[in-house]
Protein backbone atom coordinates (compact mmCIF):
# COMPACT_ATOMS: atom_id res chain seq x y z
CA UNK A 1 0.00 0.00 0.00
CA UNK A 2 2.77 2.45 0.99
CA UNK A 3 4.89 1.51 -2.03
CA UNK A 4 1.97 2.05 -4.41
CA UNK A 5 1.15 5.41 -2.79
CA UNK A 6 4.74 6.61 -3.18
CA UNK A 7 4.83 5.42 -6.80
CA UNK A 8 1.59 7.34 -7.42
CA UNK A 9 3.11 10.51 -5.93
CA UNK A 10 6.23 10.13 -8.06
CA UNK A 11 4.10 9.80 -11.18
CA UNK A 12 1.28 12.32 -10.66
CA UNK A 13 3.07 15.01 -8.64
CA UNK A 14 6.36 15.00 -10.56
CA UNK A 15 6.55 13.05 -13.83
CA UNK A 16 3.16 13.08 -15.57
CA UNK A 17 2.54 16.88 -15.27
CA UNK A 18 5.88 17.44 -17.03
CA UNK A 19 5.32 14.80 -19.74
CA UNK A 20 8.11 12.61 -18.38
CA UNK A 21 7.41 8.87 -18.42
CA UNK A 22 8.62 5.74 -16.70
CA UNK A 23 9.36 2.48 -18.46
CA UNK A 24 7.15 -0.57 -18.93
CA UNK A 25 3.36 -0.61 -18.86
CA UNK A 26 3.34 2.58 -16.77
CA UNK A 27 5.15 4.44 -19.56
CA UNK A 28 2.77 3.08 -22.20
CA UNK A 29 -0.18 4.09 -19.99
CA UNK A 30 1.11 7.66 -19.61
CA UNK A 31 1.43 8.02 -23.40
CA UNK A 32 -1.97 6.41 -23.99
CA UNK A 33 -3.58 8.73 -21.44
CA UNK A 34 -1.97 11.76 -23.09
CA UNK A 35 -3.14 10.76 -26.57
CA UNK A 36 -6.70 9.77 -25.60
CA UNK A 37 -7.28 12.05 -22.59
CA UNK A 38 -8.52 8.99 -20.70
CA UNK A 39 -7.39 8.35 -17.07
CA UNK A 40 -3.83 7.02 -16.81
CA UNK A 41 -4.83 4.87 -13.82
CA UNK A 42 -7.39 3.06 -15.97
CA UNK A 43 -4.76 2.21 -18.59
CA UNK A 44 -2.30 1.03 -15.93
CA UNK A 45 -4.74 -1.57 -14.64
CA UNK A 46 -6.32 -2.68 -17.95
CA UNK A 47 -3.02 -3.07 -19.82
CA UNK A 48 -1.64 -5.21 -17.00
CA UNK A 49 -4.56 -7.68 -17.01
CA UNK A 50 -3.05 -10.03 -19.67
CA UNK A 51 0.18 -10.11 -17.67
CA UNK A 52 -1.73 -10.99 -14.48
CA UNK A 53 -3.15 -14.05 -16.22
CA UNK A 54 0.22 -14.96 -17.73
CA UNK A 55 1.95 -14.55 -14.36
CA UNK A 56 -0.65 -16.71 -12.61
CA UNK A 57 -0.11 -19.52 -15.11
CA UNK A 58 3.68 -19.30 -15.31
CA UNK A 59 4.92 -18.04 -11.92
CA UNK A 60 2.36 -18.68 -9.21
CA UNK A 61 -0.63 -17.54 -7.22
CA UNK A 62 1.06 -15.63 -4.38
CA UNK A 63 3.21 -13.45 -6.64
CA UNK A 64 0.26 -12.70 -8.93
CA UNK A 65 -2.04 -11.71 -6.05
CA UNK A 66 0.61 -9.33 -4.67
CA UNK A 67 1.11 -7.84 -8.13
CA UNK A 68 -2.64 -7.38 -8.75
CA UNK A 69 -3.00 -5.64 -5.39
CA UNK A 70 0.01 -3.37 -6.04
CA UNK A 71 -1.17 -2.38 -9.53
CA UNK A 72 -4.76 -1.81 -8.32
CA UNK A 73 -3.51 0.46 -5.54
CA UNK A 74 -1.26 2.36 -7.96
CA UNK A 75 -4.18 2.87 -10.35
CA UNK A 76 -6.26 4.20 -7.46
CA UNK A 77 -3.55 6.60 -6.25
CA UNK A 78 -2.85 7.89 -9.75
CA UNK A 79 -6.56 8.63 -10.20
CA UNK A 80 -6.90 10.26 -6.76
CA UNK A 81 -3.80 12.44 -7.23
CA UNK A 82 -4.56 13.43 -10.84
CA UNK A 83 -6.36 16.70 -9.89
CA UNK A 84 -3.42 17.75 -7.69
CA UNK A 85 -1.12 20.16 -9.57
CA UNK A 86 2.51 19.22 -10.11
CA UNK A 87 4.90 20.47 -7.45
CA UNK A 88 7.37 21.90 -9.97
CA UNK A 89 7.46 22.90 -13.63
CA UNK A 90 11.23 22.46 -13.82
CA UNK A 91 11.53 19.31 -15.93
CA UNK A 92 14.96 18.35 -14.61
CA UNK A 93 13.91 18.66 -10.96
CA UNK A 94 10.72 16.73 -11.72
CA UNK A 95 12.76 13.96 -13.37
CA UNK A 96 15.20 13.70 -10.46
CA UNK A 97 12.74 13.82 -7.57
CA UNK A 98 10.07 11.90 -9.44
CA UNK A 99 12.60 9.15 -10.12
CA UNK A 100 13.62 9.06 -6.44
CA UNK A 101 10.06 8.86 -5.07
CA UNK A 102 8.97 6.37 -7.73
CA UNK A 103 12.08 4.23 -7.11
CA UNK A 104 11.40 4.05 -3.37
CA UNK A 105 7.81 3.01 -4.01
CA UNK A 106 8.65 0.32 -6.56
CA UNK A 107 11.55 -0.90 -4.40
CA UNK A 108 9.24 -1.39 -1.41
CA UNK A 109 6.79 -3.37 -3.56
CA UNK A 110 9.51 -5.66 -4.96
CA UNK A 111 11.12 -6.06 -1.53
CA UNK A 112 7.89 -7.43 -0.10
CA UNK A 113 7.04 -9.85 -2.89
CA UNK A 114 5.10 -7.91 -5.51
CA UNK A 115 5.62 -6.25 -8.86
CA UNK A 116 4.24 -3.14 -10.50
CA UNK A 117 4.69 -3.88 -14.17
CA UNK A 118 3.70 -6.64 -16.60
CA UNK A 119 7.00 -6.47 -18.47
CA UNK A 120 8.75 -7.73 -15.32
CA UNK A 121 6.53 -10.84 -15.37
CA UNK A 122 7.47 -11.49 -19.00
CA UNK A 123 11.14 -10.96 -18.15
CA UNK A 124 11.02 -13.44 -15.25
CA UNK A 125 9.53 -16.13 -17.52
CA UNK A 126 11.85 -15.42 -20.48
CA UNK A 127 14.87 -15.46 -18.15
CA UNK A 128 14.36 -19.22 -17.71
CA UNK A 129 14.13 -19.82 -21.46
CA UNK A 130 16.78 -17.49 -22.88
CA UNK A 131 20.39 -16.41 -22.37
CA UNK A 132 19.32 -12.94 -21.22
CA UNK A 133 18.89 -11.90 -17.59
CA UNK A 134 15.72 -10.32 -16.15
CA UNK A 135 17.44 -6.93 -16.04
CA UNK A 136 18.55 -7.14 -19.67
CA UNK A 137 15.06 -8.12 -20.89
CA UNK A 138 13.40 -5.31 -18.90
CA UNK A 139 16.01 -2.86 -20.21
CA UNK A 140 15.24 -3.89 -23.82
CA UNK A 141 11.50 -3.29 -23.33
CA UNK A 142 12.08 0.02 -21.61
CA UNK A 143 14.53 1.40 -24.17
CA UNK A 144 11.88 0.79 -26.84
CA UNK A 145 9.14 2.41 -24.71
CA UNK A 146 11.26 5.38 -23.64
CA UNK A 147 12.31 5.95 -27.25
CA UNK A 148 8.62 6.04 -28.21
CA UNK A 149 8.20 8.97 -25.82
CA UNK A 150 10.28 11.03 -28.23
CA UNK A 151 7.59 10.71 -30.92
CA UNK A 152 4.79 11.57 -28.47
CA UNK A 153 6.26 14.26 -26.20
CA UNK A 154 9.40 15.33 -28.08
CA UNK A 155 12.99 14.08 -27.85
CA UNK A 156 13.92 16.36 -24.96
CA UNK A 157 11.19 14.71 -22.85
CA UNK A 158 12.46 11.30 -23.94
CA UNK A 159 15.92 12.19 -22.64
CA UNK A 160 14.48 13.47 -19.36
CA UNK A 161 12.54 10.21 -19.15
CA UNK A 162 15.82 8.30 -19.41
CA UNK A 163 17.20 10.40 -16.53
CA UNK A 164 14.14 9.63 -14.39
CA UNK A 165 14.29 5.94 -15.29
CA UNK A 166 18.00 5.67 -14.45
CA UNK A 167 17.50 7.38 -11.06
CA UNK A 168 14.48 5.19 -10.25
CA UNK A 169 16.46 2.08 -11.24
CA UNK A 170 19.28 2.95 -8.81
CA UNK A 171 16.90 3.91 -6.00
CA UNK A 172 15.01 0.63 -6.43
CA UNK A 173 18.26 -1.29 -5.84
CA UNK A 174 19.05 0.86 -2.81
CA UNK A 175 15.57 0.34 -1.36
CA UNK A 176 15.67 -3.42 -1.87
CA UNK A 177 19.19 -3.92 -0.50
CA UNK A 178 19.05 -1.24 2.21
CA UNK A 179 21.59 1.37 3.20
CA UNK A 180 23.51 -1.02 5.46
CA UNK A 181 24.90 -3.16 2.66
CA UNK A 182 26.98 -6.07 3.94
CA UNK A 183 30.19 -7.48 2.49
CA UNK A 184 31.45 -11.04 2.56
CA UNK A 185 35.20 -11.46 2.97
CA UNK A 186 37.32 -14.48 2.04
CA UNK A 187 40.95 -14.45 3.17
CA UNK A 188 43.73 -16.92 2.28
CA UNK A 189 46.80 -16.44 4.46
CA UNK A 190 49.39 -18.49 6.34
CA UNK A 191 48.71 -16.24 9.34
CA UNK A 192 45.04 -17.19 9.44
CA UNK A 193 44.98 -17.84 13.21
CA UNK A 194 46.30 -14.37 14.07
CA UNK A 195 43.99 -12.70 11.53
CA UNK A 196 40.94 -14.54 12.90
CA UNK A 197 41.75 -13.55 16.48
CA UNK A 198 42.23 -9.89 15.61
CA UNK A 199 39.04 -9.72 13.52
CA UNK A 200 37.00 -11.22 16.34
CA UNK A 201 38.61 -8.95 18.94
CA UNK A 202 38.64 -5.63 17.06
CA UNK A 203 35.57 -5.94 14.83
CA UNK A 204 33.57 -8.30 17.02
CA UNK A 205 32.80 -10.48 14.01
CA UNK A 206 32.54 -14.23 13.91
CA UNK A 207 35.02 -15.89 11.56
CA UNK A 208 34.60 -19.30 9.92
CA UNK A 209 37.65 -21.34 8.91
CA UNK A 210 37.23 -23.33 5.71
CA UNK A 211 39.67 -25.98 4.50
CA UNK A 212 40.91 -25.63 0.94
CA UNK A 213 43.57 -27.01 -1.35
CA UNK A 214 45.83 -25.21 -3.78
CA UNK A 215 44.94 -26.15 -7.34
CA UNK A 216 48.55 -25.94 -8.57
CA UNK A 217 50.57 -27.08 -5.54
CA UNK A 218 48.04 -29.37 -3.88
CA UNK A 219 48.98 -27.85 -0.51
CA UNK A 220 46.32 -27.54 2.18
CA UNK A 221 45.10 -23.99 2.73
CA UNK A 222 42.98 -22.38 5.43
CA UNK A 223 40.39 -19.94 4.13
CA UNK A 224 38.76 -17.45 6.50
CA UNK A 225 35.20 -16.35 5.81
CA UNK A 226 33.35 -13.52 7.54
CA UNK A 227 30.60 -10.97 6.89
CA UNK A 228 31.03 -7.30 7.82
CA UNK A 229 29.13 -4.10 7.19
CA UNK A 230 30.16 -1.72 4.42
CA UNK A 231 31.54 0.71 6.99
CA UNK A 232 33.83 -1.95 8.48
CA UNK A 233 35.62 -2.83 5.22
CA UNK A 234 38.30 -0.11 5.51
CA UNK A 235 39.06 -1.16 9.09
CA UNK A 236 39.36 -4.78 7.98
CA UNK A 237 41.79 -3.82 5.21
CA UNK A 238 44.01 -1.93 7.65
CA UNK A 239 44.03 -4.98 9.97
CA UNK A 240 45.10 -7.25 7.11
CA UNK A 241 47.86 -4.81 6.05
CA UNK A 242 49.22 -4.86 9.61
CA UNK A 243 49.32 -8.65 9.86
CA UNK A 244 49.90 -9.97 6.33
CA UNK A 245 50.21 -7.66 3.33
CA UNK A 246 50.48 -10.69 1.01
CA UNK A 247 47.15 -12.22 2.09
CA UNK A 248 44.82 -13.05 -0.80
CA UNK A 249 41.50 -11.31 -0.14
CA UNK A 250 38.20 -11.16 -2.02
CA UNK A 251 35.38 -8.78 -1.06
CA UNK A 252 31.86 -9.27 -2.44
CA UNK A 253 28.51 -7.58 -1.84
CA UNK A 254 25.86 -9.46 0.15
CA UNK A 255 22.24 -8.49 -0.48
CA UNK A 256 20.84 -9.94 2.73
CA UNK A 257 22.08 -11.60 5.91
CA UNK A 258 19.83 -13.83 8.01
CA UNK A 259 20.41 -15.88 11.15
CA UNK A 260 23.66 -16.52 12.94
CA UNK A 261 25.13 -13.84 15.16
CA UNK A 262 25.41 -11.08 12.60
CA UNK A 263 24.34 -7.79 14.17
CA UNK A 264 25.37 -4.17 13.79
CA UNK A 265 28.39 -3.47 15.96
CA UNK A 266 30.48 -0.42 16.73
CA UNK A 267 33.89 -0.18 15.07
CA UNK A 268 36.76 -0.02 17.60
Amino acid sequence: MIGSALAGVGLEIFLIPNNVIDGGIIGISIMAGYLTQWPVGLFIFILNIPFFIFGYLQIGKSFTISTVFSVAMLSMWVSVLHPVPGITQDVFLASVFGGIVLGIGVGLIIRYGGSLDGTEIIAIVLDKKSAFSVGEIVMFFNLFILSSAGMVFGWDRAMYSLVAYFIAFKVIDLTIEGLDESKEIMIISDKYEEIAEVLMARLGRGVTRLLGEGGFTGDSKSVLYCVVTRLEVSKLKSILNEIDEDAFVTISSVHEVMGGRFKKKAIH
